[in-house]
């Protein structure tokens, strides 16, 4: 993949292997790596930037025993903003974010600590995420008088359900362990986040690009349709991917039954 020279970063950290597998590391770990206006700019700088660069898939982890603790509410304190002016860090949130979801590469985020209100806002843009013993998923935002503002009542939503993600605002409630995970909060949950992270990226990554970029921003767009154009719009994708040359040696090895089954562990 292309040079990450191009990078001048202060709050994230990025690194990337021979087979295009990138590491992107929040790095302010004495902050329990809260999210600034500044570290989310980067984020939209590196998540603009990658799918053009030849990424193959994105590890999206944290310094530090703390994943993100959300928005850096002593920065937000101390700008004392307009209401406009929180409306459009919100937007550029949504923007970081929405690049993440919608960019076609593979983010797979691993967990620990606390991935608590914008933390978890950023942790459910990943396409998977991986937990480990000691992370926890927490919206305090009804006992800190805030109320989400990075797409939460999109995504964590989406994840727990509306009922879920009210009963964690009004109450403080705290994911964890299996229940987190039977909530739908993270797809695993493991010993060493990170290196089972590698492992999914690893595999994502043997796959064609095209199909990648369809199954990490294809989905997430029909999602947001009605059924019927949604049907419409999988057909053309399904077109498209489905006849891409990188398919061909793939579905001969399937038909001439030397390709790998489907098998249960």
């Amino acid at each position: 993949m292309d040079s990450l020279d191009i990078f001048d970063l202060e709050n994230l950290a990025i690194s990337a292997d021979d087979d295009g597998i990138v590491t992107l590391s929040l790095n302010r770990p004495a902050k329990r790596n809260a999210l600034n206006a500044a570290t989310v700019d980067e984020l939209i700088e590196v998540f603009s930037k990658l799918p053009r660069m030849g990424a193959r898939a994105v590890i999206l982890r944290a310094e530090g025993p703390h994943f993100c603790a959300g928005l850096d509410l002593v920065e937000h304190h101390a700008e004392d903003r307009r209401p406009e002016d929180f409306m459009h860090i919100c937007l550029r949130w949504h923007e970081a974010f929405n690049k993440m979801e919608y960019g076609g590469v593979p983010v797979i985020a691993a967990l620990k600590g606390a991935v608590v209100g914008g933390g978890l806002e950023l942790a459910s843009s990943a396409h998977i995420r991986v937990a480990d013993a000691s992370t926890y998923f927490a919206l305090p935002e009804g006992q800190r008088g805030l109320f989400t503002g990075g797409g939460a009542t999109i995504r964590v939503a989406d994840l727990v359900g509306k009922a879920r993600m009210i009963d964690m605002m009004l109450t403080g409630r705290v994911y964890k362990g299996d229940e987190a995970i039977s909530v739908g909060l993270a797809q695993y949950l493991v010993e060493d986040s990170e290196a089972k992270a590698l492992e999914i990226a690893r595999a994502a990554a043997t796959n064609p690009p095209l199909s990648n970029f369809a199954i990490c921003s294809a989905i997430s767009h029909m999602q947001n349709m009605s059924g019927l154009d949604a049907a419409y719009a999988e057909s053309v994708v399904a077109g498209i991917v489905n006849t891409q040359p990188a398919s061909r040696g793939r579905l001969e090895a399937f038909a001439n039954k030397t390709a790998a089954r489907v098998r249960p562990e």
